[in-house]
């Protein structure tokens, strides 16, 4: 198999819960479809998203397989991490986070709010350069249902969903321009896409940094709480990388 060899695949289910290792669980799951593939190695399209599932109990030949799949030198985002990466991978960011799961929030559908789709990815693009909620790439605002709360035409706030879990959709991309803050847009657009996701019979969760203490304290507000905390990595594949099985 070669680097350009990539196709969907189906794992086996992780024994954990859905939540403890969510990018894997999505892509075995309702994101099949987005899968790309190296052994045991599942990754979104690089214009998707940037994170990268590694199976629960990864092997030297799943760190060789992930760097055919990214490259020699590519940074690779690894969510929900447990372990670390082998020593000759540098670490270039980690950063402690926490998985927060809606369990009394008063979702609800809100007036202002507008489906967002692939025509205001443009906007998208410019509200998250000036607000930085984090990785958002041009397909992103296929992963799911994007809302916004547009202010004199202009993109002003928007959230949405991300990785999708079998019962579960992750609220993402939650962000508001600074000229509008502190008038509650976020909280309704969260509550908003929160309705949709619990429409369809499944349960909201989302993640932060655990630094965000004002964002952890308003998802706490509006009804979110504490499951786990965990690791955001971000890693170099070694320039130089032995040959992955199959090569």
């Amino acid at each position: 198999m070669t680097q350009n060899d990539i196709r969907p695949r189906t794992d086996t289910p992780s024994r954990l819960h859905p939540l403890d290792n969510p990018a894997r669980s999505s892509l075995t799951g309702p994101h099949a479809h987005f899968a790309e593939s190296r052994g045991r190695i599942l990754r979104y399209p690089v214009d998707v998203s940037p994170w990268i599932a590694l199976p629960d109990d990864p092997e030297a030949q799943d760190w060789a397989d992930l760097a055919a799949l990214a490259g020699p030198g590519s940074s690779v985002d690894l969510a929900a991490f447990r372990a670390p990466p082998p020593r000759d991978w540098e670490i270039v960011f980690q950063g402690g986070g926490v998985q927060l799961v809606d369990e009394s929030s008063n979702a609800a559908p809100d007036p202002e709010a507008v489906l967002l789709g692939p025509r205001d990815v443009p906007d998208i693009l410019d509200l998250v350069a000036r607000a930085r909620p984090g990785p958002f790439l041009p397909r992103t605002v296929e992963l799911g249902t994007y809302l916004g709360i547009r202010r004199g035409g202009a993109l002003a706030a928007m959230a949405g969903e991300r990785l999708r879990p079998p019962g579960w959709t992750e609220i993402s991309g939650v962000c508001t321009d600074e000229s509008v803050r502190g008038q509650g847009l976020a909280s309704r657009l969260v509550l908003a896409v929160a309705h949709g996701i619990r429409e369809r019979g499944e349960t909201p969760f989302l993640h932060a940094s655990a630094s965000n203490t004002g964002a952890i304290r308003l998802y706490e507000s509006l009804g979110f709480r504490l499951r786990r905390r965990t690791e955001f990595i971000s890693a170099l594949v070694p320039a130089t990388f032995p040959a992955a099985h199959g090569t």
